[in-house]
Formats: C-alpha cells, structure tokens, sequence
C-alpha cells in the first residue's frame, strides 16, 4: 500500500493493518528494526526515546499497537523521508 495512503489510514484511526505494510511506513518515518524477540519486533527511532513494539497475529498488526505509534507520531512530529515521497509520485 502507498506509505502516504496508510499514514492518513492509521492517523484516520483504523484498526486493521498489514503488519508488512505498518513494518515499511515505520521504516518510511524513520523507524530501525533493532531486534525481533519471538514474535516481538522492537523498533527504535533516533528522535524517539521508547522502542516501538509490534507484533504480527494473523497477518495484521495489534491495533493497541497502531494507537501507539500513532501517538508517537503526533508527539514527535514524525513525517514520511523526503526519499520515500519521491519514489510515490
């Protein structure tokens, strides 16, 4: 799905994402994988003081878990990469 397409999906509240498109929006915001635990997916972010952990059940992200980062984004101001913006249009 278009990374754009998805931030206005999660941020208009939606509670059933693909856990492989919610990885590549995380990676688009600037997100690094540091280490998986199971079925546990730690990501961290250099402007973000709390990892971000997700899991996949089913093929979708938890949505507990898409209110979290949702609220990460709003308080730390995350945008998409100036790179991945381009590669979409």
């Amino acid at each position: 799905m278009n990374k754009r397409k998805l931030l206005a999906k999660i941020l208009a509240g939606a509670k059933s994402i693909r856990f492989g498109d919610f990885v590549n929006l995380l990676e688009a915001l600037g997100f690094q994988l540091a280490r998986v635990n199971g079925s546990h997916h730690i990501f961290q972010h250099p402007k973000v003081r709390e990892p971000v952990n997700i899991q996949e059940v089913h093929g979708q992200v938890k949505p507990y878990q898409i209110r979290q980062v949702v609220e990460l984004i709003e308080v730390y101001g995350l945008t998409l990469d100036a790179d991945d913006e381009a590669e979409e249009n």
